[in-house]
């Protein structure tokens, strides 16, 4: 199969048979078309995954390929390029309607205010802080019980400590988080 001649009916026949490099092969040739095409119909933003999952959806189908007889794989792959994109279409059109539902906005970008959702999700500063103050057995008992979502049991036996102990540290961190967040002193 070397060389720049081999069809690409060549190249999905050796595909079928096993091997994985003419189909990266096809896959060279067209992911650059498969994309502008995309661009064209439905914008940058998501010209690249639309492609990328085309040549998916061709790797998973690639035994149902019939060679016209010109030996291209063109028609084969704009055909199942199209059905990627009525999907994707699909699946926006149930997305914005949830979105709807839900009373939230269709446009997601910078407008939106979602484009800071990182910032509001992250600790504050004085949460932060009142953390680092705790003590490394409190702090890794609060983290345990509060990130992590685990039992006390499951706390004493990874802290090498008794249930009751670990109860007793979640508690006073918790306590002593409190007081630093409402203005007290700090822990």
């Amino acid at each position: 199969m070397a060389g720049e001649t081999t069809s690409d009916a060549e190249l999905i026949a050796a595909a079928i048979a096993g091997e994985a490099e003419p189909f990266c092969r096809l896959y060279d040739r067209y992911a650059g078309p498969l994309a502008g095409w995309f661009a064209r119909t439905v914008g940058e933003a998501a010209a690249a995954d639309l492609a990328a999952e085309t040549i998916a959806a061709a790797w998973r189908g690639r035994r149902q390929f019939r060679d016209d007889g010109s030996g291209s794989a063109a028609p084969w792959l704009f055909a199942i390029g199209r059905n990627v994109l009525r999907d994707s279409l699909r699946k926006g059109r149930r997305e914005d309607s949830a979105r709807i539902r839900l009373g939230l906005p269709i446009d997601l970008g910078e407008e939106s205010g979602f484009a800071d959702v990182d910032a509001r999700l992250s600790p504050s500063a004085e949460l932060t802080a009142a953390l680092a103050a705790l003590g490394e057995g409190e702090r890794a008992a609060v983290e345990l019980r509060i990130v992590g979502e685990l039992g006390y049991d499951e706390i004493a036996r990874r802290l090498d400590i008794r249930p009751a102990a670990a109860r007793l540290r979640v508690s006073r961190a918790l306590r002593r988080l409190r007081t630093a967040l409402a203005g007290g002193e700090q822990p």
